[in-house]
């Protein structure tokens, strides 16, 4: 990741900033290289979140871009927590540091378990991304 997403490492996100990166990679065309690419841009998720419809304006879109809600966000969180799973995002503490270094990491997981084991070598399966 850019060294310019430096101060991103090492904290936990606050609620809004979490719903917000939720939001962001659950959008219509945010894989994990643009959601990183518009963290750098625009320093929060927020604020690229605000950022988007005019993007993609300019970059040739002629319909709305489909941008994930904040009731979705909160409800998918709310999905995860009833069946004991966490969101993890890039650069939190529990995030695998493993995981953090491979080129375009998922911006947030979910785990269910023991997370001290994440910060071991491990065996991962991966399903889909966007």
């Amino acid at each position: 990741m850019p060294d310019r997403l430096a101060h991103h490492r090492q904290r936990t996100l606050p609620d809004d900033e979490r719903i917000a990166w939720l939001r962001l990679i659950r959008s219509a065309n945010v894989g994990p290289g643009t959601f990183f690419s518009l963290l750098e841009r625009f320093g929060t998720a927020a604020r690229a979140l605000d950022a988007l419809p005019a993007l993609a304006r300019r970059g040739g879109r002629a319909g709305t871009i489909r941008i994930a809600s904040a009731a979705a966000a909160s409800r998918e969180l709310e999905e995860a927590q009833r069946i004991g799973a966490t969101l993890l995002a890039w650069g939190e503490p529990a995030y695998p540091p493993l995981l953090a270094h491979i080129h375009d990491p998922p911006p947030i997981i979910y785990v269910r378990g023991r997370q001290d084991l994440l910060a071991k070598k491990t065996i991962g399966v991966v399903g889909a991304r966007n």
